[in-house]
């Protein structure tokens, strides 16, 4: 499940034990990636308090696309598959995203979207490529300068979290087995889902089913 030794649940401090009850309320499981957290809970709340502030001036369609085209260039499975799955639930069909997390260039997406999603990738690859000239296009998509600085925290943002899970080896959740079989594999570009342990008890359907 993980590299080094987290807290079961059964010896958590009570901080700890806030944290994993919080989320399993929220998923219905205990996720993977909060478990190596539970070593530091305090960084987790600090991330969740940093993301609350940037989706605040970000609509979610523009968030999560950003947040998908970063995820993809950091070969982050997890980050897929999670962000994948609120975009599945609330913005876009199987379909859709399927053809988005295959070559979002391709896919049914506007331009400035596509402009944008080139952009996180381009940040998270290499930020210090980024030139005057790739501000200038996103302007020219209709960005305002602030609109630039949220997609670019965004992006560099999403570095944090799925840099953390993969160096320290938390599987992507098996509960994401449940997810269309060409979705799965086209949202998968790092660690594989991890089938350790299965439960029907903890398999939840993401599709809603």
């Amino acid at each position: 499940m993980a590299f080094i030794h987290t807290i079961p649940e059964d010896k958590a401090s009570p901080e700890v034990k806030k944290m994993y009850e919080e989320n399993i309320a929220e998923m219905g499981y205990l996720p993977n990636y909060v478990q190596v957290f539970s070593l530091r809970p305090q960084v987790l709340e600090a991330w969740g308090n940093f993301l609350g502030t940037l989706h605040r001036d970000m609509d979610a369609r523009r968030y999560e696309l950003v947040t998908l085209a970063a995820a993809r260039a950091l070969g982050s499975t997890y980050c897929m598959l999670a962000h994948g799955s609120v975009m599945l639930k609330e913005l876009c069909s199987i379909e859709e995203l399927t053809h988005i997390a295959q070559d979002y260039q391709s896919a049914d997406l506007s331009p400035s979207e596509v402009a944008m999603m080139a952009f996180a990738e381009l940040i998270v690859r290499d930020a210090t490529a980024v030139t005057q000239n790739d501000i200038d296009i996103l302007r020219q998509h209709g960005f305002s300068d602030a609109e630039i600085f949220d997609i670019t925290t965004t992006a560099a943002a999403r570095c944090f979290l799925s840099k953390t899970v993969d160096a320290l080896g938390a599987e992507p959740d098996e509960n994401y087995l449940a997810l269309d079989e060409k979705l799965r594999q086209a949202l998968t570009v790092g660690r594989p889902i991890s089938e350790m342990n299965h439960s029907d008890t903890t398999y939840r359907l993401i599709q809603g089913e």
